[in-house]
């Protein structure tokens, strides 16, 4: 099994994109992308642009040999989206690569109202009929019932996890759980995960000590029985999230890092360090709206 991360934030964008090989599949997990329209009073930075222009291209190329496409919940950067921004993935590039894989889709319960609209809107632009999956197993592919959207009283709805189980290999893609709730976690060490990723919780909100002290638990609980504890997305929006990784990181001799450690790539924290990407390259007032128009191009900020 190879397990390869496309998109998350300690690779430069918003989301939890990543592509599972196995003999005879290629799996592609949460095909969408986002940079967070607004962080700090500023659009994301070109650079930042650049890192999700590269991110698109990547999630296109494993789209093209996809045999199955899994779709964990219906958020602008897990998706592709029929009304995109210009930052995003839109559905129009895509697809035509969505008709012939699997498509595993999350189903309404427990969602929002308006993210049951999008997934309406979704699948109606898709023209393909799609059933969900939830709590189901298929071959090497299991899918969790839905498990809430990090705390289970947060309004944002519910997500599924993910395993896939190969040649003694076991892979949890737990979506955006944020090591928030007992229930996810509970499932995921029934499953006994080799290799287990995960959303990490907000600290760019205001989140209680005491559900951080219980998060950190949980991720220690995980690194006890995978091998590598995967932790990103949410938590590394911010460098407040970054220390903690970090803490957890050296704890546990390494068991527990971000997706670019995991790659052995740099890390690239670029909405966390936002404020100071335009402080060392300014950008001219009129840029993003010249780039919506597709007048200006990221060339210039890539180094």
């Amino acid at each position: 099994m190879d397990i390869e991360i496309l998109g998350t934030e300690s690779l430069g964008v918003r989301g939890l994109c990543c592509v599972v090989r196995t003999s005879n599949r290629q799996i592609v997990i949460d095909p969408g992308v986002a940079l967070g329209y607004q962080r700090h009073g500023l659009l994301p930075h070109p650079v930042q642009i650049a890192a999700g222009e590269d991110v698109r291209q990547s999630i296109i190329r494993a789209l093209e040999n996809a045999t199955d496409v899994v779709i964990s919940h219906f958020h602008g950067d897990h998706m592709p989206l029929p009304d995109a921004n210009p930052y995003q993935l839109s559905l129009d590039r895509v697809k035509d690569l969505l008709m012939t894989p699997q498509l595993w889709i999350k189903g309404e319960s427990g969602e929002t109202h308006p993210i049951a609209e999008r997934r309406k809107r979704f699948l109606a632009a898709l023209e393909r009929t799609v059933l969900p999956c939830d709590g189901q197993r298929q071959g090497l592919l299991t899918f969790s019932s839905p498990m809430p959207h990090g705390s289970g009283h947060n309004p944002m709805g519910t997500v599924m996890m993910t395993r896939i189980e190969e040649g003694g290999e076991v892979f949890v893609h737990a979506s955006d759980i944020q090591l928030l709730d007992d229930a996810p976690i509970s499932q995921i060490l029934d499953w006994h995960p080799t290799t287990v990723w995960v959303s990490g919780p907000p600290l760019y909100r205001e989140i209680p000590v005491a559900w951080l002290t219980e998060a950190a638990s949980r991720a220690r609980a995980l690194a006890k029985i995978a091998k590598w504890c995967i932790v990103d997305h949410h938590l590394l929006r911010s460098l407040e999230g970054v220390q903690w990784l970090n803490m957890l990181h050296a704890e546990t001799a390494g068991r527990i890092l971000c997706a670019a450690d995991f790659m052995k790539r740099k890390r690239r924290l670029l909405e966390a360090d936002r404020v100071e990407q335009y402080r060392r390259m300014p950008v001219p007032e009129d840029w993003h709206e010249l780039y919506a128009d597709g007048r200006v191009n990221t060339s210039e900020f890539r180094t």
